[in-house]
């Protein structure tokens, strides 16, 4: 890690302590592995095949039930959901995942779809963390910008939305390109060229309308190693596939193109980033590309949809440096529809294995990444990323200090 700086807060300074690090990673891992075993206990309990589940029914009784339920992740195992997995390792929490066409009703229905809702610890705002779109999920991915946003009921007592608002997501972050080292991490939903269409259909089994997506603008933002992109969405009518039925739903795809796959951008990339993460919250308030009649109703900062590969390791950590950054005054206050500008946040919900132990209570980076385990499994996946979000940190205190000497 970098030297300390004087400006920096003293639960940051401390970080730098000798050992510090190294018992920060330990204890997280610890509890994300107590996780991973309620989630494995879940998936066991509710196989489909009664001889699993006789097979399995040691490791599902010596769990607490009610972590088994908290941690489960049984909806993205089903056989019906499985194939819209990215990997077979990382799935949703059952009570945060992202469900599209979801009415509101205790007990969700919809479409599945690998990602999660998930809300900083200390900045407040909201997120869908996602998985880079397969071929056959795109439609539904998506219908997550055509369809107003809706949490899931374990999510909503988090929130205190403006009454009779509504809020549609107008920004996706892509932290991986689409191959990197010869491997694919995402298929592209974008055509690219600006005028081009795609068409995209439902998954099988699904009588959703076709969609059609068109690449609108592209721009270059060297500074940030941004890719920006202004597409179109709208759905077509089922008896011509050539008539539309609604206006199109504008939005900014912003890619990210300096964090190769496991590890993270190179030192001389690092300010970049924090230009990045700068730039995704301003472009995110920016309604200069929805159209002029409808700009007073819209939400003025609404779920952004964030996601690399798996949508845990990269996305992770960028949601949680993002975090950080708003607390200390680095990015302005979450001003979503979903929750009132001068309510105070609800306390996210108490993890059931406890708090974190007294020595490493009061850093922020293991709180919040912790917080952002107890929504999606596996956030901030690596070490490397874990020392990321605390010499990022370190970054943008150092440069406003050297602004303000």
């Amino acid at each position: 890690m970098s030297t300390i700086a004087p400006t920096l807060p003293d639960w940051l300074a401390r970080a730098e302590k000798p050992g510090h690090f190294t018992t920060v990673l330990e204890v997280l891992t610890r509890r994300e592995r107590e996780r991973q075993r309620a989630r494995d206990a879940s998936t066991h309990k509710k196989h489909p095949s009664r001889t699993h589940r006789v097979a399995y029914l040691p490791a599902t009784i010596t769990k607490n039930s009610d972590s088994i339920q908290h941690y489960s992740v049984s909806v993205a195992s089903l056989p019906n959901n499985r194939p819209a997995n990215r990997y077979t390792d990382v799935a949703p929490y059952d009570r945060t995942r992202v469900i599209i066409g979801h009415d509101g009703s205790e007990e969700p229905s919809g479409r599945y779809l690998n990602a999660s809702w998930v809300r900083e610890l200390y900045g407040g705002k909201w997120w869908i963390a996602s998985q880079a779109p397969l071929p056959h999920t795109t439609h539904a991915f998506l219908s997550l910008i055509l369809e107003p946003v809706a949490l899931p009921p374990a999510v909503t007592k988090y929130t205190k939305p403006v009454t009779g608002s509504a809020s549609r997501v107008r920004t996706v972050v892509q932290l991986t390109k689409d191959v990197e080292r010869g491997m694919r991490k995402a298929h592209a939903y974008i055509p690219p060229h600006v005028g081009e269409s795609w068409i995209s259909q439902p998954e099988p089994n699904c009588s959703a309308n076709l969609v059609k997506i068109t690449l609108i603008d592209v721009a270059q933002i060297d500074e940030a190693h941004c890719v920006q992109s202004t597409v179109s969405v709208q759905r077509l009518a089922f008896a011509s596939p050539t008539e539309l039925l609604e206006e199109p739903a504008i939005f900014k795809h912003m890619l990210f193109s300096s964090w190769p796959d496991h590890s993270v951008p190179e030192p001389d990339d690092r300010a970049a980033l924090l230009r990045f993460v700068h730039l995704v919250d301003k472009s995110n308030r920016d309604l200069s590309s929805q159209p002029e009649d409808v700009r007073d109703r819209l939400d003025p900062d609404p779920p952004i949809i964030v996601g690399c590969s798996a949508g845990i390791g990269r996305t992770g950590s960028f949601i949680a440096l993002s975090s950080l950054l708003r607390t200390h005054g680095f990015l302005p206050p979450q001003q979503s529809f979903i929750h009132e500008p001068n309510a105070e946040l609800p306390p996210l919900e108490p993890s059931l294995l406890g708090p974190l132990p007294e020595d490493i209570q009061g850093d922020q980076v293991a709180e919040e990444i912790d917080a952002l385990r107890e929504q999606r499994p596996g956030m901030v996946q690596r070490a490397d990323q874990f020392q990321l979000v605390y010499e990022e940190l370190m970054l943008a205190f150092a440069q406003r200090g050297a602004v303000s000497t």
